[in-house]
């Protein structure tokens, strides 16, 4: 995403995942950390603009992160094409022994990997998660997990991120990396032909 400007159109609730042309950076802060505010942490009416907009378009996206991030009360604090950092409960999030189950830690770190690929793809594109890995480094019974996913590389095809899934103390929970497939959006109205028989085209 490069186009700094938010649209209406792009804020709708009916725009599906990966159009939205939101600014490239949007965050949940409040308006004494906006770039550009005064030392004392006043702001004025610039400033007031900058700071809705980016809650806005954080809602945004918020509002597309999907179902299962949903139900785990994955919640978005940052997101740019660059980095994106969510939290998460431990509670709700459990396995038998009482500990933070590790696919919920991947389901944080894919979720916060995709959106971060999505607004790499942009407003014409679209991501697909191809391949994701990721280490357990301790155990959490209680509190919230953060996780900071940040782009590692973005190419024309394939976008990777390396995310760091830490607990309420910031030590190190789980490490994961994940790469994203980047593909042109199909046209409205077009269907994707997908080939048949044993794959030679020739």
């Amino acid at each position: 995403m490069t186009d700094s400007q938010t649209s209406p159109d792009a804020l709708s609730p009916s725009a599906p995942l990966g159009t939205p042309a939101l600014p490239r950076t949007a965050t949940a802060s409040g308006p004494d950390s906006a770039s550009g505010d005064p030392a004392d942490g006043s702001a004025g009416a610039d400033d007031d603009i900058v700071v809705s907009e980016h809650v806005t378009a954080l809602d945004a996206i918020s509002a597309r992160r999907g179902e299962l991030a949903e139900r785990m009360g994955i919640t978005l604090v940052e997101a740019s094409a660059d980095r994106v950092v969510a939290t998460m409960p431990v509670e709700g999030n459990r396995q038998p022994y009482g500990l933070l189950h590790g696919g919920a830690s991947v389901v944080l770190a894919e979720t916060i990997g995709s959106i971060g690929a999505m607004l790499t793809a942009g407003p014409a594109g679209v991501s697909v998660g191809v391949e994701i890995s990721a280490t357990h480094h301790r155990a959490v019974s209680s509190g919230t997990i953060t996780g900071v996913a940040t782009r590692v590389h973005a190419g024309r095809t394939l976008a990777t991120f390396d995310i760091r899934i830490t607990d309420d103390a910031e030590r190190p929970v789980c490490t994961s990396r994940l790469t994203c497939m980047l593909r042109n959006r199909v046209p409205t109205g077009r269907s994707v032909t997908t080939p048949t028989g044993s794959g030679d085209n020739s």
